[in-house]
């Protein structure tokens, strides 16, 4: 069982897979050659899945940071006998630079190791475990490496080491002396085709110059924010690339699968994929911490993946496969015992068959984003953009399971009914470039009449909120969407009232917010979720709050580890963070808060209300 702490981990990325590597310098989780690929390294999730340490075989006082403007971590340690440096990449295509980044990446995992001053034995362990712990590859030591066979993957480790190797377990001591380095790389192959090459040492070294200097060119492009947590937003936006596939365009949502959402649980989900919920939100974190290139390609990946459901006559799928998979069926792994204990671990995940019509809104809420100074439309962009809001329009008194994905039954949720009002307002505005001047009359009606059902339904007047429910009685911090999408303004009384409230009483003692405070058909209580959180500090800026908008950002914020990198919960018991990780939408709520509140408080223009 692994019991390592979830922010004890840093990520590495290419822009189509992940790894997360611990602060001693083991990578335990590794999935190529997409981030939803079966694993390599998975001690995240079980001991015996597989791990690759490089560390000082003795104790040693350990600090870590990201290289400036990059993903590439720095490990320093320093011990009695001296101090040695491991730096670990996941490889960018060869002299990638700007806007390319990511596309011809070679799924290289690179790891080096220096020392810079003393004497210091260095231990190697290596134990690669793919398909999740399920295979124990054949290990072979060749000339400058080893390579391991075993179901799907041939996987070819370089390196100037001569590894003992014991069983599926290869390892080794070396002692470097000041000035000595190490260079080692790890690459995947499919199992039909040829071994993946070797690399030497000098190979490792030029390769990690190079992702350094991608990493750096991207940066530069994108350093767009200026104000308030501009080093956090910075890294937030690098999160945020990191996790793209590059391919498509498409964003997951974590990098990991099955972090429990509370410990010892079964709110164990994979997060490998990408939900329509998050695409305006997205984007505009995207607006302010990337460019309009990374906007439109996410978009167009949605636009692509989404299409063919609305043409014959489908609900709108809520989430895809980041190569526009729609079948994303749930199973359970049983042979892993869960990151302490949280069984069971998960690959897939059945909210893929869930209906939220909150979705419709999030995609024309983006497409305004992105189209509203264009010029012209692509046909089939535009015939797809009129059918979401059709749809909308004959949807939006259904009830769903909200963004929430609440398991349990059908009901007519706030949050639902104030997207499906975004979409047909964002409709309305990109009517002329639609073509569809002529359904403004009809599309009009309808947001009227979803208006007048959330102010009269969604307002409890005896609570003096807006409620988590049409008739409800219970909060839920989606209704801070209110003022963020523009429904009603931040002074409005309803609002501030609905704000305060969920500012007192959906706050645990450490001022982080939960998601609800109600039973949604599953076992055990999960966390506050940080996302929540920076939403409150988003709404309080909207409200005239800027002071206290700060108060509660800085402390979501907080609560990113020593690397920058933020999960998405935290346990309300013992204030840990919990939950899959990094995770994107902790990320978008920094990015698009930190803005708001710079906006309101130094009186800036802002399309944060939109």
């Amino acid at each position: 069982m692994s019991t390592r702490p979830i922010s004890d981990h840093a990520l590495l990325g290419d822009c189509r897979s992940a790894a997360l590597v611990t602060s001693d310098g083991s990578v335990d989780w590794l999935c190529m050659p997409r981030f939803d690929s079966p694993s390599i390294f998975a001690r995240l999730l079980d001991e015996n899945a597989g791990y690759w340490s490089i560390r000082p075989t003795r104790p040693a006082e350990v600090t870590r940071r990201y290289l400036n403007d990059t993903l590439v971590l720095e490990t320093t340690f320093r011990g009695t006998d001296g101090t040695v440096v491991l730096l670990d990449a996941l490889a960018l295509g060869n002299r990638e630079r700007g806007h390319s980044m990511g596309a011809s990446s070679p799924g290289i995992l690179l790891r080096e190791v220096t020392c810079v001053e003393g004497r210091v034995p260095v231990e190697v362990v290596y134990a690669p475990r793919p398909e999740f712990g399920l295979v124990q590859p054949l290990m072979q030591p060749i000339r400058g490496g080893l390579v391991a066979h075993g179901g799907a993957l041939v996987l070819t480790l370089s390196t100037p080491l001569e590894l003992r190797v014991s069983g599926s377990v290869a390892d080794t001591t070396v002692t470097l002396r000041a000035g000595e380095r190490l260079g080692l790389a790890l690459q995947a192959g499919w199992a039909w085709g040829p071994e993946p090459p070797r690399r030497p040492p000098r190979h490792v070294h030029h390769r990690l110059k190079d992702t350094v200097a991608g990493w750096r060119s991207w940066s530069r492009l994108h350093a767009r924010y200026q104000g308030p947590w501009q080093d956090q937003v910075g890294q937030s936006g690098r999160v945020l690339r990191a996790l793209t596939f590059a391919p498509t365009g498409a964003i997951v949502a974590a990098a990991t699968t099955s972090l429990p959402e509370n410990i010892g649980g079964e709110r164990n989900w994979d997060y490998r994929y990408t939900w329509i919920r998050d695409t305006s939100f997205t984007l505009q974190a995207l607006a302010t911490a990337a460019c309009e290139m990374e906007e439109t390609a996410f978009f167009a990946f949605l636009a692509r993946a989404s299409a063919t459901r609305l043409g014959l006559g489908m609900d709108l799928q809520i989430m895809y496969g980041i190569g526009g998979e729609r079948d994303l069926s749930e199973r359970p792994l049983p042979h892993l015992t869960g990151w302490r204990g949280s069984a069971p671990v998960r690959v897939g995940n059945d909210a893929w068959l869930q209906r939220q019509t909150d979705v419709y809104g999030e995609l024309l809420d983006a497409a305004h984003q992105i189209y509203r100074d264009a010029g012209h439309l692509d046909p089939l962009v535009r015939s797809f953009l009129v059918g979401v809001a059709e749809t909308a329009a004959r949807r939006w008194r259904e009830p769903d399971q909200s963004l929430w994905e609440i398991r349990g039954p059908s009901r007519h949720f706030l949050h639902s009914k104030l997207m499906c009002w975004v979409g047909m307002d964002r409709a309305i505005a990109l009517a002329p470039l639609l073509g569809a001047t002529g359904r403004v009359a009809d599309w009009t009606r309808t947001r009227e009449q979803i208006r007048a059902a959330i102010l009269t339904h969604g307002w409890n007047q005896q609570m003096g909120v807006f409620t988590q429910t049409f008739t409800g009685t219970e909060l839920d911090a989606s209704a801070l969407m209110m003022p963020l999408v523009g429904f009603l303004p931040g002074d409005d009384p309803r609002v501030r009232a609905t704000v305060d409230a969920i500012a007192v009483r959906l706050t645990d003692v450490r001022g982080l917010v939960h998601r609800y405070n109600v039973a949604d058909g599953l076992p055990g209580r999960e966390g506050t979720f940080l996302l929540c959180t920076f939403w409150l500090a988003h709404a309080l800026a909207l409200t005239g709050e800027g002071a206290l908008a700060k108060r509660v950002f800085q402390t979501a914020a907080s609560y990113a580890n020593d690397v920058g990198l933020l999960a998405e919960e935290v346990d309300s018991v013992t204030g840990e963070p919990i939950g899959n990780f990094p995770q994107a939408f902790s990320h978008i709520g920094l990015i698009n808060a930190a803005r708001a509140i710079r906006d309101a408080t130094q009186g800036t223009p802002t399309d944060s209300a939109r």
